[in-house]
């Protein structure tokens, strides 16, 4: 008789006898039949038309107007969206409760988290603390090298250690938000894209945003708030590869005009574009929507000359030529997928230009299948959790070597909670095995990174940065207390936190209400006192009184043969 497997590769797909046979495309993603992807937002030019023309450039005035470059100096955002219900509390990221992460739950409650007895949180590691290239574990299966305490054998913070460096890694801090979503569903509003777009004012030097599909909803797993989702004017382009990347300064086959040729060429037709489609009538509803269509259109050649000549080597842009990433990607790495992935997002949203304040892109959004990953023994959400958790640790190194400070926040679609049967495998690392989803053990967590120190907690005391670093908290039975705060129940109230944690981190959360108010959107965060208790950090070092990020990035890491 054929024995089922415990343990599944990392792209093999996820079979439940408990879930219908996916149907949907998230339902393929969430169980590993297929990949998420990463998208940029921006807005895509036509094809490339020739002129004869005096030399010329963009007009200042037409780059204002189109609002073409320029980015807005931000710190770079990065959100990881785990489809599928993956574990975050306990076997990873440490939610304890009122008191903080250190305020440890019941043995019973670390259990239905995936810990045996023996591994949790204030027991003695029997071997004393773990050691490792970056860090040392506190010796008691808890490890605060990032700041953020992580459980020591935590699956992410192997995955991260593995490829951040102690230099990066000294300058990190974090916090964790016990937060309940559904399970197996792309109906959560987790995604805050477009929030830190359109509220925290964050635009990169081509393009605004990094979302992982193309699809209406904010190009993730999970959704955008219903709110969010009439910004068009942020919406998403698809990036999952090297090529996609190159491809947004590509302006066509000039046939050999030079740099110069090319910007003149099309700020002429930009010229006769203007004049042209004065006299066109689109036939659209609304008189409005006629003139804003003429006025992308001829945007789409100002945008192609400005490309043009800011980027006249599309090899800026690739990751294969980036020697910082190579080097935190050595060897065939990239050729995983999801390596890959992460790189060309991360070359996008924390690369740039020499001495810029901005990226090229201003926040990213990475998916990543195969997370519902219960009933398939420990082992196989360990090394998907490992690899998930070295994406992580990629985004923060590359952010350390570009000398950036960087926001990166995970979350998933629902939980999961374990039984009593103990997996021994060397994968399994004689944890409990993931048996069902569990909505009621969810938390979200978030990374950040400055390259002038670590981020500070809000808080005078010890007591009260334990309780700013952990927002909301579990119950002793390892489940999220629903009174703990606002976003404890609302997915969506947990996303509007994540938008405020990011403007905190420049000094802004005071224009918080007011933003949101002013864009016509709701919130139940509230303002001033009341909001300071969901915030996590202080203004960051790198981060002026303005609001600005005030490092600049190197030039150096293109190797151009």
């Amino acid at each position: 008789m054929a024995k089922d497997r415990l343990f599944l590769g990392l792209d093999e797909p996820l079979k439940h006898n408990c879930h219908a046979r996916p149907k949907t495309r998230r339902e393929f993603l969430a169980q590993g039949f297929t990949t998420g992807a990463g998208v940029v937002a921006g807005c895509s030019t036509l094809g490339s038309l020739l002129a004869t023309t005096a030399a010329a450039d963009v007009p200042s005035e037409v780059i204002e107007l189109c609002q073409i470059g320029g980015g807005t100096s931000k710190v770079p955002f990065i959100a990881f969206d785990l489809a599928g219900g993956a574990n975050t509390s306990g076997s990873n990221v440490l939610v304890g409760g009122a008191g903080g992460q250190m305020d440890f739950l019941s043995t019973a409650g670390y259990a239905r988290q995936g810990l045996p007895g023996d591994q949790v949180p204030g027991v003695a590691e029997p071997n004393g603390p773990l050691s490792n290239a970056t860090g040392t574990s506190n010796g008691d299966h808890t490890d605060t090298t990032l700041g953020l305490a992580f459980h020591s054998d935590s699956a992410f913070l192997r995955g991260i250690l593995d490829k951040v460096s102690p230099e990066c890694a000294a300058n990190v801090n974090g916090f964790v938000m016990a937060a309940r979503s559904e399970n197996d569903t792309g109906n959560n509003p987790h995604n805050p894209i477009r929030g830190i777009n359109m509220v925290a004012q964050n635009k990169g030097d081509i393009l605004y945003a990094v979302a992982s599909r193309n699809n209406d909803m904010g190009g993730g797993n999970s959704r955008l708030p219903t709110k969010f989702m009439n910004s068009n004017e942020f919406r998403e382009t698809k990036v999952d590869r090297r090529t996609d990347a190159l491809g947004l300064v590509k302006v066509g086959d000039f046939n050999g005009l030079s740099t110069d040729e090319v910007v003149s060429v099309m700020t002429s037709v930009w010229e006769m574009s203007k004049a042209k489609l004065s006299k066109m009538d689109p036939k659209l509803a609304t008189a409005q929507l006629n003139d804003d269509l003429k006025f992308k259109l001829q945007c789409v050649y100002a945008e192609t000359a400005h490309l043009a000549r800011e980027y006249p080597d599309p090899r800026v842009l690739d990751i294969a030529e980036d020697s910082f990433i190579s080097s935190i990607f050595p060897g065939d790495e990239l050729n995983d997928r999801e390596f890959q992935k992460t790189a060309s997002i991360m070359k996008l949203v924390v690369g740039g230009t020499g001495g810029s304040t901005s990226g090229y892109a201003g926040a990213g959004h990475i998916s990543m299948g195969g997370y519902d990953y219960h009933g398939q023994g420990r082992a196989t959400g360990e090394v998907r959790d490992l690899r998930a958790g070295r994406c992580m640790g990629a985004c923060l190194e590359y952010a350390h070597r570009m000398g950036v400070p960087i926001m990166l926040v995970v979350y998933s679609d629902g939980s999961l909670s374990a039984g009593g049967q103990v997996d021994n495998s060397a994968d399994g690392r004689g944890k409990f095995m993931w048996t069902s989803d569990n909505s009621n053990t969810r938390s979200q967590f978030a990374l950040v990174y400055d390259p002038v120190g670590r981020p500070v907690l809000r808080g005078a005391t010890p007591e009260a940065q334990a309780v700013h670093q952990q927002i909301g908290y579990m119950r002793a039975d390892g489940n999220v207390e629903t009174n703990s705060w606002p976003g404890a129940n609302s997915a969506e109230v947990a996303c509007d936190a994540i938008v405020a944690n990011y403007m905190a981190l420049h000094g802004m959360e005071g224009q918080f209400a007011n933003l949101y108010a002013s864009n016509g959107l709701t919130q139940s965060l509230g303002s001033g006192v009341q909001l300071d208790n969901y915030l996590a950090f202080q203004r960051l070092p790198s981060v002026d009184e303005s609001g600005n990020v005030t490092t600049t990035r190197p030039s150096s890491e293109i190797i151009l043969l």
